[in-house]
């Protein structure tokens, strides 16, 4: 048995969340709805016009690893975190949540620990202003082949693909894994992040890994069409196992071939921060705990639906006890 269930490399990074009017994002030229890359400056003015907010250890893959030990996987996360008080604190919280972080934390002088200013709309869209600070650095050295090599499976974050070496990491990462027997999964994470790399991508997804999920704007971005049946098509073509969520609409699923509709019960979210983080879990621990696709998304939007019900990216409730309700476990 290997040691671990799911390792997880990418961004370590503290969210911090507020609140806020529709006015606010005209007002500090925040673009709705999706992940920017900011620097320190821009970082430092809009933290400061943050008047009340909650912080929370964060970033895409370690919030799915924090959902994937609430629901009783034995995980690991690989992110690079500088040796200050956010970067001590997330390190223990991780542990504190049930998954191990293997890397210490990292000296420096220059880079502080990345935080995400996230800025919640009444109709719960979350807008996200992400400094990548000393978690953009993370590098091949900052992965132990020895513990990707002891998991089932790792997970890998889109996102990492703006740096060169976190490309060099990723790819060190999921071949470690492979090598010893384990399956790689990947996110792609966001269409601008899929703009950003598309090329890359869609090597990653012909020949890196075994199972890769995205959404319907991340999909139609990855091949260039406006057509989502002729982006899966393409996709499923190379990849063994295609993942796509589609917000209110049923999720379709690829494998081997075999296309599936799993319908989603549609709610009101209170902050949208997270769900597709949540649906990974969720999906992700039917994978590895062997059960069918139909009942691995299903575990996925329900994990979802318990996210987007409240602030945060991470569960706040027994997940394990709702699918247990649910006739899922």
């Amino acid at each position: 048995m290997k040691t671990y269930q799911m390792a997880g490399i990418g961004n370590a990074i503290v969210d911090v969340i507020s609140t806020v009017p529709e006015r606010f994002l005209h007002d500090h030229d925040i673009r709705k709805g999706i992940m920017q890359l900011i620097e320190r400056d821009r970082a430092e003015a809009l933290s400061a016009a943050m008047t009340v907010h909650d912080t929370a250890p964060g970033g895409s893959v370690a919030n799915t690893l924090a959902g994937l030990g609430r629901l009783g996987l034995r995980t690991a996360f690989v992110g690079r975190v500088r040796d200050d008080a956010l970067g001590r604190g997330y390190a223990a919280e991780m542990a504190a949540q049930g998954t191990a972080f293997p890397n210490a934390p990292v000296a420096d002088e220059t880079l502080p620990t990345s935080r995400c200013m996230i800025f919640v709309t009444p109709d719960g869209e979350r807008s996200m202003n992400t400094y990548l600070g000393i978690s953009a650095e993370l590098g091949p050295e900052d992965v132990d082949e020895a513990v990707m090599a002891d998991s089932e499976m790792v997970f890998l974050e889109g996102y990492l693909y703006d740096k060169d070496r976190g490309k060099e990491a990723f790819r060190k990462a999921a071949r470690a894994c492979r090598a010893a027997g384990g399956r790689a999964a990947i996110a792609l994470s966001d269409p601008f992040c899929v703009d950003r790399h598309r090329a890359d991508f869609q090597a990653l997804v012909a020949g890196e890994v075994d199972v890769a999920l995205g959404n319907e704007a991340e999909w139609v971005a990855l091949y260039q069409t406006n057509e989502l049946d002729d982006a899966l098509a393409q996709a499923s073509r190379v990849c063994p196992l295609v993942v796509c969520t589609r917000s209110g609409d049923p999720v379709r699923v690829i494998a081997q071939g075999q296309a599936l509709e799993v319908p989603v019960n549609r709610m009101h979210p209170v902050d949208a921060t997270g769900a597709g983080d949540q649906f990974a879990a969720g999906f992700l621990f039917g994978l590895v705990e062997g059960r069918d696709l139909e009942v691995a998304v299903r575990i996925g939007n329900l994990a979802a639906s318990e996210v987007i019900s409240h602030l945060g990216a991470r569960p706040q409730t027994d997940l394990r006890a709702r699918l247990q309700a649910a006739g899922l476990v």
